[in-house]
């Protein structure tokens, strides 16, 4: 078996694109960490390895001859295995991909209009809330103008609490988020 065989069963050596290629460690991959970024990174590394096979197997079917039929079933099997791979470290992955980014994909559109998307109709949706909230803002205005003509006295009470209630609240908040050096406490997301 010559170096180029060893590289399309995993055991390291000189690819057949001139390559050189690492030597596979199964106890690493055996062994993955449940930690989500590293899962994400292993299939990626699948993915690759992967790609590099392919480009491997389209060198040997290009240049086909009854010579090289033992090393083309060779990459093919690690294709395979390549594949079966990808698909194990795959299943700890916990991606949610868009119904509407894949069809984008498969129109042959850039996933990055999805995206653009998204994000104008939320600008939309955000102007529309500020119309109302504007509106609203207006409202009480208006209301209160016209309380204030008819019932000064009582107008003048509701601004008096509204003003002590939003001191107090004001009050509240700060000492709930401030820490004994001066530092605002940030609320974890959960």
């Amino acid at each position: 078996m010559d170096l180029s065989q060893n590289t399309a069963l995993g055991t390291g050596g000189i690819g057949g694109n001139g390559i050189l290629a690492a030597p596979v460690n199964d106890t690493a991959a055996a062994t993955a960490v449940d930690d989500p970024k590293q899962n994400l990174n292993q299939v990626i590394n699948s993915i690759q390895k992967t790609l590099g096979l392919l480009h491997q197997l389209y060198l040997t079917v290009s240049s086909f001859n009854t010579a090289s039929q033992l090393p083309l079933l060779q990459r093919l099997n690690g294709l395979v295995t390549e594949l079966d791979n990808m698909v194990k470290l795959s299943e700890k992955c916990n991606i949610q991909v868009p119904m509407e980014v894949l069809n984008l994909i498969d129109d042959g559109k850039n996933p990055d209009e999805f995206s653009r998307d998204v994000i104008n109709s939320c600008i939309a949706k955000n102007q529309v809330t500020k119309g109302k909230t504007d509106a609203f803002k207006s409202l009480r205005k208006h209301l209160l103008e016209e309380l204030e003509q008819t019932f000064p006295d009582e107008v003048e009470s509701y601004r008096e609490i509204r003003a002590m209630s939003a001191a107090e609240a004001k009050r509240l908040a700060q000492a709930q988020s401030s820490l004994p050096n001066g530092d605002v406490k940030v609320k974890a997301e959960l």
